[in-house]
C-alpha cells in the first residue's frame, strides 16, 4: 500500500473540488442503480407483454416485500461504506483490512438467512400482505426462486459498498452492464420460449446476479491495494462487526420502517383490484428509476462525509452538505415531472391494456412529481451517518415516516370520502416533507458536536490531508505533523444519547 499509486478508479475526496467529484462519483453510480433496476423492470416488461396482467401483479407486487425483507442487511452493507470510508480517510489499514474480510463473510451470511426466510416463508407473508388469490400461486413461484438468489445479491451489494469507499462506481457499473444484458436476453427466452412464464424471468434475475457478484469478488481478489481480499483470511472480526453494526442495524431497520410502510400500503391498494395493482406496481417501478438516480447522491455524501469525517475536515463537510442537496433536487424535479409528463409512453411499455395505464398515471401525478421531496430527506440521513449518526435519523424515520404514513392510512383513508387510491399516494410527499424539516433539525445540532470534537477551542485549524496513495511510508496517526486525528470509533456516546 506504501508504493500504490492512484488508480483512475479511485476520487480524492478530502482534497480539491467538491461538486466536480461528487458527480464523477455520483453519474456511474446512478448508472449502475439503473441497470440493476432493470432487473426488475425487464421482469415486469416481459410478463406484462407475453405472460398477461395476473403475471404483472404477481412480480409487481413483490416489489414492496422484497425491500421489506433485504432491507436490514442493506443497511449492513452501508455501514461497511461508511466505516470503510472513515478508515481510509484516516489512514487506518489494519482497521481498513478487518472491515473488508468482516463485511464480505458478513454479506455470505445474510444472504443464506434471506434465503432461509424467502423460500419458507414466501406463500405465509404473501397471505399477510391480501395477495388475490388468483395471484398468490404466481408471486409465490417467483419469491421462492428469486431469494435462491440473495446470497450473490448481498455479495454484490457488500462489495459495490466496499469500492465505494474509495470512490470507485465505475467498476460496478461494468459489471452490472454485463449482468444486465444477461438478463434480459434470459428474460426473453424463458418467457417466450420455453413458456416458464414468472418463474423464467426470476431464473434469469438470480443467474444475472450470480455474474455481478462474481464480477465484484474476482475484482477485490486482484485488487493490490487496501481494499485487496484474501478469501482464506475471511472471518468476522469482533470490533470490525460492532462497528458494522452500529451503523449498520440503524440503517437497516430505518429500511426495514419504510418497506414496512409501502407493504402496509400496497396490502391496501391491493383492496382496489388487479387493474389498480397493474398500474401501481408500473408506476412503481418508473418512479424507482427517479429514485435511485437521486439516491447515487445520498451514496456519494456518506462515502465524500465519511472520509472527510475520518480525516477530521469539518468545513469540507458542511460544503459537501450544500452541494448535495442542490444536485438532489435538480434530479429529483427534471427526472420526477419529466418521468410525469411522459407517463403514458412509459407504462404503455409494461402494458397495454387502458385501464391500467391510467391508474398508473394517477399514481404518478403525486409521487413522482414530488419525489425531490424524498431525495432530499435521504440526503440529510447521509450525512448524519456519515459524521456516526444513525440511530437518530432511523428514529426520526419511524415517527415521520412510517408513523405518520401507518397513522394516515389508519385515520384519514379509514374516512368514506377519503378512501380512494390518492389518498394513499399523497401520504408519500406528506411524510417526506415533514421528516426531512426534522432530519435538517437534527443534522444542524450534530454538526455542532462534530465541531467541537474537530474544532476544539484553540486548537490550530487542520488541514488538508494528502490522497492515500501519496503517503509514503504510511505514517503513526499520532505523530502526524499537522493533521488532526480523530478517535478510530465513531462518537457513539453521543448517539445513543441521541
Amino acid at each position: 500500500m506504501a508504493g500504490k499509486q492512484q488508480t483512475h478508479y479511485e476520487i480524492d475526496m478530502c482534497n480539491g473540488p467538491i461538486l466536480s467529484k461528487m458527480l464523477r462519483f455520483s453519474i456511474p453510480l446512478m448508472c449502475s442503480s439503473v441497470l440493476q433496476l432493470l432487473f426488475n423492470a425487464a421482469d415486469i416488461v416481459v410478463v406484462g407483454r407475453w405472460a398477461g396482467d395476473n403475471s404483472l401483479a404477481a412480480v409487481g407486487s413483490n416489489t414492496a416485500l422484497i425491500g421489506l425483507l433485504t432491507n436490514l442487511f442493506v443497511g449492513l452493507a452501508v455501514g461497511a461504506n461508511t466505516l470503510a470510508a472513515k478508515y481510509y480517510g484516516a489512514r487506518d489499514r489494519d482497521a481498513l483490512h478487518r472491515v473488508v474480510h468482516t463485511s464480505i463473510l458478513l454479506s455470505i451470511i445474510s444472504g443464506l438467512v434471506l434465503t432461509v426466510v424467502g423460500v419458507f416463508g414466501a406463500r405465509t407473508i404473501l397471505i399477510w400482505m391480501q395477495t388475490p388469490e388468483n395471484v398468490l400461486d404466481l408471486a409465490t413461484l417467483y419469491l421462492r426462486i428469486y431469494f435462491l438468489g440473495m446470497t450473490a445479491t448481498m455479495v454484490y451489494n457488500f462489495g459495490a459498498a466496499l469500492l465505494r469507499a474509495e470512490g470507485d462506481t465505475q467498476r460496478p457499473l461494468y459489471f452490472l452492464s454485463l449482468a444486465g444484458v444477461v438478463n434480459i436476453v434470459l428474460n426473453l427466452f424463458f418467457v417466450i420460449v420455453c413458456k416458464l412464464d414468472v418463474a423464467g424471468v426470476a431464473i434469469a434475475t438470480v443467474i444475472s446476479q450470480c455474474i455481478s457478484a462474481s464480477l465484484v469478488l474476482r475484482c477485490m481478489v486482484k485488487d493490490t491495494g487496501p481494499l485487496h481480499l484474501d478469501l482464506k483470511k475471511m472471518r468476522l472480526h469482533p470490533q470490525a462487526m460492532r462497528q458494522i453494526l452500529r451503523i449498520g442495524l440503524p440503517a437497516g431497520f430505518q429500511g426495514i420502517l419504510f418497506s414496512l410502510s409501502n407493504v402496509v400500503i400496497q396490502s391496501s391498494v391491493n383492496t382496489f383490484g388487479e387493474v389498480i395493482m397493474a398500474g401501481n406496481s408500473a408506476a412503481a417501478n418508473i418512479e424507482q428509476f427517479v429514485y435511485v438516480s437521486m439516491n447515487a447522491m445520498y451514496q456519494a455524501t456518506i462515502s465524500f462525509t465519511s472520509q472527510n469525517y475520518g480525516a477530521g475536515n469539518y468545513h469540507r463537510i458542511r460544503k459537501i452538505m450544500i452541494r448535495a442537496q442542490g444536485c438532489v433536487l435538480v434530479v429529483g424535479l427534471v427526472l420526477g415531472n419529466a418521468a410525469t409528463l411522459a407517463g403514458r409512453v412509459l407504462l404503455s411499455i409494461y402494458t397495454t391494456s387502458p385501464p391500467v395505464i391510467e391508474a398508473g398515471l394517477v399514481r404518478m401525478g403525486i409521487v413522482c412529481t414530488t419525489y425531490a421531496l424524498c431525495g432530499m430527506m435521504d440526503v440529510m440521513v447521509g450525512g448524519l451517518r456519515g459524521i456516526g449518526y444513525s440511530i437518530m435519523p432511523m428514529l426520526v424515520s419511524l415517527v415521520g415516516a412510517c408513523g405518520l404514513r401507518l397513522l394516515w392510512i389508519a385515520t384519514i383513508f379509514q374516512l368514506p370520502q377519503f378512501h380512494t387510491i390518492q389518498t394513499i399516494y399523497w401520504s408519500y410527499p406528506i411524510s417526506w416533507a415533514i421528516t426531512f424539516g426534522v432530519h435538517v433539525i437534527c443534522f444542524l445540532w450534530a454538526m455542532k458536536k462534530v465541531k467541537r470534537q474537530l474544532l476544539p477551542e484553540g486548537a490550530p485549524a487542520p488541514v488538508e490531508v494528502p490522497p492515500l496513495w501519496k503517503r509514503r511510508p504510511f505514517p503513526n496517526k499520532k505523530k502526524a505533523a499537522g493533521i488532526r486525528w480523530i478517535p478510530a470509533a465513531f462518537p457513539f456516546t453521543a448517539l445513543a444519547a441521541a
